[in-house]
């Protein structure tokens, strides 16, 4: 670490980043230069403030209750953190990142008159967000009174997309309540200071300006300089440790903003997972003694809530890190610290964070399989699988299912804690889709060290798409056999498993 933080310092890491050099990562300016606009998104958005508070304000003042965010991975994650590290103050705010049919027919249990739907996508393209959005536009029908073109029914939707793109024209040409166009030198993974979150956070009445208070705080204090920078110690700490083997991220979080570990999966897995490189984050995994662990973990806590086991595991020989933490309004400034450690640990990896080369190919492999028709996939025994496991890999349940089935979730989690104890591995939950545009980069793209076991729930009942020739069912299951296609293309270790065989393995 110490002489990651002398290269890094000696590079002028920190305000070569901050002044947009390029060079600190690549030559090439590609997906570099056109991506580190979240360094100075914040000052943005304190002048934006007004507009989006205006259009939250008359949002609740017309009656509407529920803010349902459309968006996958970095359109939808800080939401997330956000709806379940505040209590609403204004409109209920959910995240609905996923394709599964029984979660997407729940929402009309709020009553779809009440909802304020936020379709947020950069690109305005993804394939996801699109399917909702044309799901509740035809749910929603126009308002009484309104014309046949469904002009009011815009009344109920707000579009969070770049300048330029698919879903502004076509927010314009639908009459929605707002359009928030997002500077466009941002990727999703660093948005969550930007319209992406903050929009939604002020939807919910979120107090944002004490967010983004925090942030330029962070800013001031440790922003483009190399003097005692605790960005330029973090990222060298995770560069150095995935260089020594220390690869296995393990984030320890407060109670009340465990969800951030959401955000910071994505942020970690997307930015190092590729040209075989790789920082593994590991989220959600209950803290255990040092007995639980090989000698693969970084720990990082946020806070002094575990103290004693933190000590416990430092004095065993583990590398601990603790950050400071108050109040969720520091989210603000972790996500501004946490941004430029990741970014700079790219620089001690030799890799670009800002690109996710193998991501499409998931969804290349999902586009083959709906064109094709799906057909029957069979299942490998757990224990195969798990026989393959050894020192220094990491275990990955991927878990096509209802994401708001809370029972299956927790019977899940119970399984991996019991697997992570018996082969001494480090272990990661991700719900599908979802985890597609958040850990599926670094699945790909990163070390060869997953073994991954792929579990696909059962939809009793499925939701067509309008405009599409299938239905939200079917998406699912395309999309976790594309995923599937993708990782046994790469000659890596994944396997589709049966659930009730994977759950009676703990």
């Amino acid at each position: 670490v110490a002489a990651a933080v002398a290269d890094l310092t000696e590079r002028r890491a920190g305000p070569r980043m901050w002044s947009g050099d390029h060079t600190l990562w690549q030559d090439d300016p590609t997906e570099v230069a056109d991506r580190l606009g979240w360094l100075h998104v914040v000052d943005d958005m304190a002048a934006a403030l007004p507009e989006i508070e205006r259009v939250a304000a008359a949002a609740a003042a017309d009656g509407l209750r529920h803010a349902v965010v459309l968006g996958m991975g970095g359109s939808s994650l800080f939401p997330e953190v956000l709806a379940r590290s505040f209590p609403p103050a204004r409109l209920d705010l959910r995240a609905l990142d996923t394709t599964d049919p029984a979660a997407i027919a729940r929402i009309a249990e709020l009553g779809l008159d009440r909802c304020l739907f936020v379709a947020a996508s950069k690109s305005g393209t993804t394939i996801e967000t699109r399917s909702q959005l044309e799901h509740f536009w035809a749910a929603c029908g126009p308002i009484a009174g309104g014309t046949e073109s469904g002009a009011n029914r815009g009344s109920r939707f707000v579009a969070i997309t770049d300048p330029g793109s698919e879903l502004a024209e076509l927010a314009r040409q639908r009459g929605f309540r707002a359009t928030f166009e997002n500077r466009a030198d941002i990727g999703g993974r660093y948005s969550a200071l930007s319209h992406f979150g903050i929009v939604p956070g002020a939807l919910m009445g979120v107090d944002v300006v004490g967010l983004l208070q925090r942030a330029q705080a962070v800013a001031a204090a440790h922003g483009p300089s190399d003097h005692d920078h605790p960005a330029v110690r973090l990222g060298a700490i995770l560069g150095a440790g995935a260089r020594a083997g220390r690869d296995k991220l393990t984030l320890v979080l407060p109670e009340g903003i465990a969800t951030f570990g959401l955000w910071l999966e994505q942020l970690v897995a997307e930015s190092t997972g590729k040209a075989g490189e790789g920082i593994v984050p590991v989220t959600g995994e209950p803290l255990a003694g040092p007995e639980a662990y090989g000698d693969d973990r970084l720990f990082v806590a946020v806070g002094d809530d575990h103290r004693a086991t933190l000590d416990a595991l430092a004095a065993a020989g583990h590398p601990v890190v603790t950050l400071a933490y108050g109040d969720p309004l520091d989210l603000g400034g972790l996500v501004l610290l946490w941004e430029q450690a990741v970014a700079l640990s790219g620089a001690v990896l030799g890799i670009n964070p800002f690109d996710q080369p193998d991501v499409a190919a998931a969804k290349e492999a999902t586009a083959t399989v709906l064109d094709e028709g799906l057909s029957d996939i069979p299942t490998t025994a757990v224990s195969d699988l798990l026989d393959l496991v050894g020192p220094g890999d990491h275990l990955a349940v991927q878990a096509f299912v209802d994401p708001g089935d809370i029972d299956l979730l927790t019977a899940l989690e119970a399984t991996r804690v019991a697997l992570r104890d018996r082969l001494r591995v480090a272990t990661t939950v991700g719900i599908g889709p979802r985890f597609l545009h958040s850990t599926g980069q670094l699945h790909k793209g990163g070390p060869p060290s997953g073994v991954f076991l792929q579990v696909v729930g059962d939809d009793p009942s499925d939701l067509d798409i309008p405009g599409r020739g299938f239905g939200f069912s079917t998406l699912k299951n395309a999309q976790a056999a594309g995923d599937l296609r993708a990782l046994q293309d790469r000659g890596l270790r994944a396997g589709r498993v049966g659930l009730d065989e994977l759950l009676a393995a703990r």
